[in-house]
């Protein structure tokens, strides 16, 4: 039998709506307490919220994460804005924070380096994200030179000792790759799977080829859990 959403009643007694409601008011009423408590705290100390971030955080990772979290949840859209702008837009945007804040940068010039310090992490981190997408999404092209040539410095850095044969090859089995085309390879990763590879290979040889020997002769390590892969 089916029942609408205002006949239908839980186990308290509550239709849908009433719980629908309930869950509103409760959310309201945390928003106008957690803006409410904000405005106390600052009449009390006589600073805001992103400066009693920066004054009682040492810097780092979690200084940074807190000034990005209260941005985004500011009410304020220049500030909602501020973890998005471009690099080259960030020390105008901590001036407009300065000027909308009412904070004066002669009493208070360690905030604004402070600020500056974390907005280039948190735009220059959103960036990067971005970056490594295209990378991923940016498919595998046989047909390009650059693919191409990346894909065959990683055979030279793996197997110095050993000229491949043909571009297709069963030994490219040799270091890891499925098939005789490697290219099938990086359907998943994209053109960032050969960049980590190559990456890996040129900066720390001895541990890639270490990694490359266990995966291809497991048999040579009784316990899987001592692979360099899980280290």
């Amino acid at each position: 039998m089916l029942y609408s959403g205002t006949e239908y009643t839980g186990v308290l007694g509550l239709s849908v709506l009433d719980l629908v409601l309930t869950q509103l008011l409760v959310l309201l009423y945390c928003k106008c307490l957690w803006r409410g408590l904000k405005f106390v705290i600052r009449k009390v100390t006589g600073r805001c919220e992103l400066q009693r971030i920066c004054y009682n955080n040492k810097p780092g990772a979690r200084r940074t994460l807190k000034i990005e979290t209260s941005l985004k949840c500011s009410k304020h859209e220049l500030l909602q804005s501020a973890v998005s702008v471009p690099p080259d837009s960030v020390e105008k945007t901590i001036d407009d924070i300065m000027s909308l804040k009412k904070i004066n940068l002669d009493t208070n010039p360690q905030l604004g380096i402070s600020l500056q310090a974390c907005l280039f992490q948190i735009v220059g981190y959103r960036n990067l994200v971005v970056e490594v997408e295209k990378l991923r999404r940016e498919p595998y092209d046989c047909e390009n030179p650059a693919h191409e040539e990346m894909l065959m410095k990683l055979w030279k850095e793996l197997r110095p000792d050993s000229p491949l044969s043909d571009r297709i090859s069963k030994q490219w089995c040799e270091i890891g790759f499925q098939g005789n085309d490697p290219k099938t390879d990086f359907r998943g990763m994209g053109l960032l799977g050969l960049h980590n590879l190559l990456y890996f290979a040129e900066h720390d040889k001895a541990t890639t080829l270490q990694v490359l020997h266990d995966s291809l002769q497991p048999k040579h390590r009784s316990d899987p859990s001592d692979s360099p892969l899980r280290r």
